[in-house]
């Protein structure tokens, strides 16, 4: 009876509601514009769609969208986890203000880190004309593509990582390191099977960011067909042409491959929390 009780006097609705509005929203937000996209692009027929998805220019934008989008995110994974054990290890002056400008690119609209990022690395700009007698060049090359995925992926790790990191107690590295461990047995055999979920749901993150960015890269990269030409703005210039089966068939094609990047990603995830309870 009490049980009925709390469950009359509860203010969150019921099962049936509550599972009724998900799948409304998920369908209205996500499920039907997926599927109109994947509708859109078989009117090509499946002799023109496989055409459209490999062609040269077609594929030189999925090696560079998927590689540098993979490059990005692993670089995030390992400076990411080192700002958020700065962060949370240590205290010094300023560490508030490096904690606010870890948020910088969420808040910060994509065009303007573009701009920001191009005139920093340009041939002319502040950083970039220092490295152009070196023979190294980053604005309107793929490395541009690089460090734009970089700057616009590297919070997500961070914020993955820092609740965890302050979960784990220092009293657990003083315990190891008194019971003869190594430093390197300590990171690998006590921190890391705590870490791992949230380094790699950091990276997933990342990962997903970087492959649908456009208004940070498109400034930076040159946008040079074969070379530094991003999927996105390859779908961008489609729908311009008014080749919209063309579009939808590029974006299926980047949308099943990220769906089993990830997939994959969250098989790992989920054997690594398994694995180690």
């Amino acid at each position: 009876m009490a049980t009925l009780a709390l469950r009359r006097r509860s203010v969150i609705p019921g099962f049936g509601i509550t599972i009724g509005f998900t799948l409304l929203y998920l369908s209205l937000i996500i499920l039907i514009p997926l599927s109109a996209t994947f509708i859109k692009s078989t009117q090509l027929g499946w002799g023109g769609f496989w055409t459209t998805v490999t062609a040269p220019r077609v594929v030189a934008s999925y090696k560079l969208s998927f590689g540098a989008s993979f490059l990005a995110a692993a670089i995030n994974l390992v400076f990411g986890m080192l700002v958020a054990w700065v962060l949370v290890r240590y205290r010094f002056p300023g560490r508030r203000l490096i904690d606010a400008l870890v948020d910088l690119p969420f808040a910060l609209p994509t065009a303007v880190a573009g701009i920001a990022l191009t005139a920093i690395y340009a041939p002319n700009g502040w950083l970039g004309q220092y490295l152009e007698p070196l023979g190294i060049k980053v604005a309107f090359t793929p490395t541009g593509v690089l460090v734009a995925l970089i700057f616009i992926g590297l919070p997500f790790v961070v914020r993955t990582v820092q609740p965890v990191l302050q979960e784990l107690k220092p009293e657990l590295e003083e315990a190891a390191a008194s019971l003869g461990a190594s430093r390197r047995q300590t990171i690998f055999r006590v921190l890391m099977p705590s870490l791992w979920p949230a380094l790699l749901t950091g990276f997933a993150l990342a990962f997903a960011r970087a492959l649908g960015e456009y208004g940070s890269v498109i400034f930076i990269a040159g946008n040079m067909p074969m070379v530094s030409e991003i999927t996105p703005l390859l779908i961008i210039t489609k729908l311009e042409q008014y080749d919209y089966a063309g579009a939808t068939a590029i974006a299926v094609a980047m949308l099943v491959i990220s769906f089993l990047l990830l997939l994959i990603i969250n098989l790992l995830q989920w054997w690594g929390r398994h694995r180690h309870q």
